[in-house]
C-alpha cells in the first residue's frame, strides 16, 4: 500500500501558473497569500524572487497545516541589472518594451515546494533569458493595445502574441518564463514522493 500524497496547494490566484500546473495532471486546489511583496534595500533579484516564494508558501500553510504548498514569484532583469515589475498602465507597458528592444531581459523565477506537515521547504531559482528584436515604436504600441499585458513583469505574454517581440529564447524550462518551472517543481514532487505521471 502507497500512503496517499498530502493534498497540493497553489499559493497563487494566477491564472497562468493554474494552467501550468494543471499540465501536470495533479489534483490541486488554490489560495491567494496575502504578503508585501516589496523588494528590501540591497535585495538581489534572486534573493527577492527565493523569498517571496518562500513567504507565500508559508503565508498559506496556515490555512493548509496536512498539504504540500507551491509559492512562486518572478521577476525580469534588464541587461543592466533593473528591475522590471508590472506595468499597470500603457504607457509604462510600452515604456518597459522600448527599454528593452534589442537588449536582453532575464527573468528569475523562484519557486518553494513546502510540506506543511514536516516543515521541509525545497526552494529554488530558475532563470529564462529573452533576447528582444529591435522594436519600432508603433510595433510595441500595436502589441500593448492588442494584449494589454499590464499585469505582466516586463510588459508581455509569451504564451500569446509576446512571441512576435522575440529573436530567441534561452534557458532550461519555457515554463519558467511563463512563471511556474514545472521540471524544478516536478524533481520537488518527488522528493515528496509524489508520483508523476499521477497514478490513477
Amino acid at each position: 500500500m502507497t500512503t496517499p500524497a498530502p493534498p497540493l496547494v497553489l499559493a497563487s490566484s494566477s491564472p497562468f501558473r493554474r494552467s501550468l500546473l494543471q499540465r501536470l495532471g495533479l489534483t490541486f486546489s488554490c489560495h491567494s497569500p496575502d504578503i508585501d511583496e516589496s523588494r528590501r534595500p540591497g535585495e538581489t533579484p534572486v534573493e527577492l524572487v527565493l523569498r517571496l516564494a518562500r513567504e507565500k508558501a508559508h503565508a498559506v500553510a496556515q490555512e493548509y497545516p496536512g498539504a504540500l504548498i507551491i509559492g512562486s514569484d518572478q521577476v525580469a532583469v534588464t541587461a543592466d541589472g533593473e528591475v522590471l515589475g508590472k506595468p499597470g498602465s500603457r504607457d509604462n507597458a510600452i515604456r518597459q518594451l522600448e527599454a528593452s528592444s534589442g537588449s536582453t531581459v532575464t527573468f528569475q523565477t523562484g519557486l518553494c515546494l513546502l510540506n506543511s506537515v514536516t516543515g521541509r521547504d525545497q526552494c529554488g531559482c530558475e532563470p529564462f533569458a529573452v533576447h528582444f528584436r529591435q522594436l519600432p515604436r508603433a510595433a510595441i504600441e500595436r502589441y500593448v493595445d492588442q494584449e494589454q499585458p499590464l499585469n505582466c513583469a516586463g510588459s508581455f505574454k509569451s504564451e500569446g502574441l509576446g512571441i512576435v517581440l522575440f529573436k530567441a529564447l534561452e534557458g532550461r524550462d519555457p515554463n519558467a518564463l511563463v512563471g511556474l518551472p514545472l521540471i524544478m517543481l516536478t524533481d520537488f514532487l518527488a522528493a515528496e514522493g509524489v508520483a508523476l505521471p499521477p497514478e490513477h
